[in-house]
């Protein structure tokens, strides 16, 4: 399975500021390709505290490429995800899955919502586990949207091929909300590499491609 990270960022690598307003740190161009890449994927994968904190759509909102909606996916350990977000509401009409390390919630089934038991890891949903699920339901490749600590488990865990990177010409200090959470790094030799494919200008904003190394 192919598993990509999409960032969308300030310069200094910030997703949202530190009260948590992050609509839209990119431009119009740059959500479009997103909107692309979305089509391109099987899945989208967010955690449960993006669910909460932004209530995504995780949908394809080009009018081309309506048909193309992928599987929303969510890895909530503890079923966290709040039965009025648009995530829940529309489980019915556009595939919804939870992944999680508990017993399914019937109040998630009930709703329509796919509720899956997968391993954990740390107290977490294991992401080896989650890409395993994924492909005993046939997706063969998914789109990593959020949050941070999502981000940093992919990569802690080597899972991650790709990353496409939008980066907007915005500074928002350390206070901001980190596009990557903590990866417990001890030597830099250990560090996760990627290799830059290309760099293209959106707008005002950056597109940055790159594959692992």
């Amino acid at each position: 399975m192919k598993v990509t990270l999409k960032l969308a960022t300030s310069l200094d690598g910030r997703i949202a500021t530190a009260s948590g307003e992050s609509r839209w740190i990119t431009g119009p161009a740059a959500r479009r390709q997103v909107h692309r890449l979305r089509a391109a994927s099987a899945a989208i994968m967010v955690g449960v505290d993006t669910v909460i904190i932004d209530d995504p759509d995780l949908t394809v909102r080009l009018e081309d490429l309506a048909a193309s909606q992928p599987v929303r996916v969510v890895l909530d350990s503890r079923q966290r995800i709040p039965l009025g977000s648009r995530l829940v509401t529309t489980a019915r009409d556009l595939a919804t899955v939870v992944l999680t390390t508990d017993t399914p919630n019937k109040r998630l089934t009930d709703a329509g919502v796919t509720v899956i038991q997968v391993s954990q890891r740390a107290s977490r949903v294991d992401p080896r586990a989650a890409l395993k699920a994924l492909a005993a339901m046939d997706h063969e490749s998914v789109l990593i949207e959020g949050g941070g600590q999502v981000a940093a488990s992919f990569l802690v865990a080597g899972l991650v091929d790709a990353i496409e990177w939008f980066r907007s010409p915005t500074i928002l200090g350390c206070e901001g909300r980190a596009a990557v959470g903590a990866i417990g790094l001890g030597e830099l030799a250990k560090a996760p590499r990627f290799r830059r494919l290309a760099v293209q200008g959106l707008g005002d904003d950056l597109w940055e491609r790159y594959e692992r190394g």
